[in-house]
């Protein structure tokens, strides 16, 4: 399948323009995603229709929990990433590509098929998720098209890497994003991602601009970003950049993949995250992969009661009326609340 969003550079070299790596790729190479090639001058995508994953799943898994709360989410994905994040959550088909000497595999089901069975699983939106949507953008700008015009959602969980020509391509179609902020030091990016931190800012940025509701997740990692100015300067970018409205979800780290190094994220880590959140400004905080707490409870910003109640990934109460709270009638932001 020909990529999009490339061109001819010298020869039969091209310019990947998908994302900020802006891969320069000779005839026979693949760019840093690994699932991109360069086939004498033309760029192909290598995992169009190949999918390694597609069930429903909760929207709140994704998470989005401002976006059609309780329904479900037709996710997919293919192999590959443009980032190589030693904590990487998915290591084992997200950097599958990069490990096992270019390895793709994947189930062949094209775009028209993914609609009809997100429908046939009573699912209202579809999720490109697990790995990095970018990297399979062909497929999700195909799938995610015919999507929109059977009145399905569409929402990417993404990395937030990819060029504003390709989040203006996308965007008449997507209608949600959550995005990870990994740290707020270029550093960070650099050492544990091979990537940098400026352009995900600019990729929220624009994405508001967009009219795309975005919600963040940060990984809170020992060692790596769990100090507390820099939770705080991650809080108020999002207050000042992005909006009050936009919920945070600060997540506890497990070892896994190339970070084993260090302990899981200690609770009390992941409450006080949450209080910075709230402290600066942030109407909704949320705390992500911590059993027993209350932290993925949706709040009233005015009157503090809860408006959707969240065991796990399953509603247990909705006192949301017509997009307001039930007791004091304050508007509580989202798409389908």
């Amino acid at each position: 399948m020909p990529a999009y969003l490339w061109k001819t550079i010298e020869k039969n070299n091209v310019l990947c323009q998908l994302c900020h790596h802006h891969c320069k790729i000779k005839s026979g190479q693949r760019g840093i995603c690994k699932v991109r090639e360069n086939r004498s001058g033309t760029l192909e995508s290598l995992v169009y229709e190949k999918l390694i994953a597609a069930n429903p799943d909760p929207i709140e898994k994704k998470p989005l929990f401002h976006v059609m709360p309780g329904s479900l989410s037709y996710s997919i994905a293919t192999v590959g990433c443009n980032f190589r994040c030693r904590f990487c959550q998915n290591a084992d088909i997200a950097q599958m590509p990069a490990d096992s000497s270019g390895m793709i595999m994947g189930e062949r089901i094209s775009p028209d098929q993914v609609v009809i069975d997100a429908k046939k699983r009573s699912c209202t939106s579809i999720a490109y998720t697990y790995t990095e949507p970018t990297i399979y953008f062909e497929m999700a700008y195909d799938t995610a098209k015919l999507a929109h015009a059977e009145g399905l959602l569409n929402v990417f969980v993404t990395n937030g890497y990819m060029s504003r020509k390709a989040i203006e391509m996308i965007h008449p179609f997507l209608d949600a994003a959550n995005v990870d902020l990994k740290a707020f030091k270029n550093e960070s990016y650099k050492t544990c991602c091979s990537a940098k931190l400026e352009p995900v800012k600019e990729t929220l940025k624009h994405m508001k601009t967009l009219g795309i509701w975005i919600e963040i997740t940060t990984l809170i990692i020992p060692g790596f970003n769990d100090d507390p100015s820099e939770l705080g300067a991650i809080a108020s970018f999002i207050m000042e950049e992005l909006g009050p409205e936009t919920p945070w979800h600060v997540s506890r780290f497990h070892p896994t993949y190339r970070m084993i190094d260090r302990p899981a994220t200690p609770v009390n880590t992941i409450l006080n995250a949450r209080k910075i959140g709230f402290k600066t400004g942030l109407k909704y905080v949320y705390s992500g992969n911590i059993a027993g707490h209350d932290g993925e409870d949706t709040l009233c910003p005015h009157c503090g009661q809860i408006v959707i109640g969240r065991q796990g990934f399953r509603l247990t109460r909705n006192h949301i009326v017509n997009g307001t709270c039930k007791q004091c009638g304050t508007v509580i932001e989202g798409i389908g609340i």
